[in-house]
C-alpha cells in the first residue's frame, strides 16, 4: 500500500516550484490564483527571494503548501494514495490532496493559520528546540518538572524530539536534559513554541475559520498529528485540525500506524527530504522516495 507524506514548516527553500511553474500550465494556473487569493505575489519570493523573505511565517507556510498541493495536482492518475498524512502544515496540503478541502480553501485556511500563529508569537518570547538521543518518557518527564511552559511539541522519530514552550523554561529544560544524558538540546530558530499552550490565541482565532470551511469526506484515510490515527469524517478532522496548534505532532506514532495498517511504500510530496529521513528512522524496512 502507498502512502504520500507532505512536508512542514522548515523544508522550504528559494526557487521551490519554479520548475512546476515553468513547465506545467496546470501548475502554473494554481500558483497564479494564489498570488491572487493571498493578494501578494508569493511566487516572487518563492521562486527569486532570499531566505530571510521565505523564513516569515506568513510566506512559508502558503509557500509549502503551495508546492506540495499543487505537486499532487500535476502528478494526475500518479497521485493514487491509500492513505495520506502530513506533518504539522503538512496536514492542511494532505487533506487538499486527498480532497477533503478545496484549493482555495486550503490555501485560505493554511494564510490565516499563518497570520494566526505569527499574532501569537508575538504576544510572548518563546521559543523551541530539538532534543537528541533521550527516549521519549525521559524528556516529557523532565519537561513536566519545570516551571513555566515547556512541552513535547514534535514526536519526529526515535531518539528525536522537538520541545517547545516560553524561552526560560526551554532554557532550563535544556541544561536538565543535557545532564539527563541527551546528544544534543539544541534552540531552534524559530518564531515561536509552535504546538504548545503558547498558540492557544491563535487556536482560538484559527477556529473560527475552520469552522466556517466545508470539509469533505476524504478519498482516503488522513492520518491527523493529534491522535496519530487515520480519519475520513468530516467532524473528527474539524476537530482535530483546530487542537493540532496546541496539540504535539505524533509524527513517530503515525508511521507506525499507517505501517501497521499496511503501508508499504512512502513518498513525500513538496520540498525537501525531511520526511523521507524520518520515515526511514523509525522503520528502514518500507521504501521511502520523493518529489520536488
Amino acid at each position: 500500500m502507498k502512502a504520500f507524506v507532505f512536508p512542514g514548516q522548515g523544508a522550504q527553500f528559494v526557487g521551490m516550484g519554479k520548475d512546476l511553474y515553468d513547465n506545467n500550465p496546470v501548475a502554473r494556473e494554481m500558483f497564479e490564483k494564489a498570488n491572487e487569493i493571498l493578494g501578494f505575489r508569493i511566487t516572487d519570493l518563492m521562486f527569486e527571494g532570499t531566505d530571510e523573505d521565505l523564513k516569515q511565517t506568513r510566506v512559508t507556510q502558503p509557500a509549502i503548501f503551495l508546492h506540495s498541493v499543487i505537486l499532487a495536482k500535476t502528478l494526475g492518475a500518479d497521485f493514487n494514495p491509500d492513505m495520506v498524512a502530513g506533518h504539522s502544515l503538512g496536514e492542511f496540503s494532505a487533506l487538499v490532496a486527498a480532497g477533503a478541502l478545496s484549493f482555495e480553501d486550503g490555501l485560505r485556511l493554511v494564510a490565516a493559520r499563518a497570520t494566526a500563529m505569527q499574532k501569537a508569537c508575538e504576544l510572548k518570547p518563546s521559543t523551541m528546540a530539538a532534543v537528541l538521543a533521550l527516549p521519549d518518557e525521559k524528556v516529557e518527564e523532565i519537561c513536566e518538572g519545570i516551571d513555566g511552559v515547556v512541552v513535547c511539541a514534535n514526536y519526529n522519530c526515535p531518539g528525536q524530539i522537538v520541545i517547545s514552550g516560553e524561552i526560560e523554561a526551554i532554557d532550563a529544560a535544556c541544561e536538565k536534559l543535557l545532564a539527563a544524558g541527551a546528544k544534543r538540546a539544541l534552540k531552534l530558530k524559530v518564531g515561536g513554541a509552535f504546538h504548545s499552550p503558547c498558540m492557544e490565541p491563535a487556536r482560538a482565532e484559527l477556529a473560527e475559520a475552520i469552522s466556517a470551511t466545508e470539509i469533505h469526506t476524504p478519498m482516503c484515510p488522513v492520518y491527523q498529528n493529534v491522535d496519530a490515527l487515520p480519519h475520513t469524517d468530516p467532524a473528527e478532522i474539524k476537530a482535530l485540525l483546530v487542537a493540532q496548534l496546541t496539540a504535539p505532532v505524533r509524527w513517530t506514532q503515525t508511521v507506525k500506524n499507517m505501517i501497521a495498517d499496511g503501508a508499504t511504500e512512502f513518498v513525500e510530496l513538496g520540498p525537501g527530504k525531511v520526511l523521507q529521513g524520518l520515515v526511514s528512522k523509525i522503520d528502514r524496512s518500507v521504501a521511502v522516495s520523493g518529489l520536488q
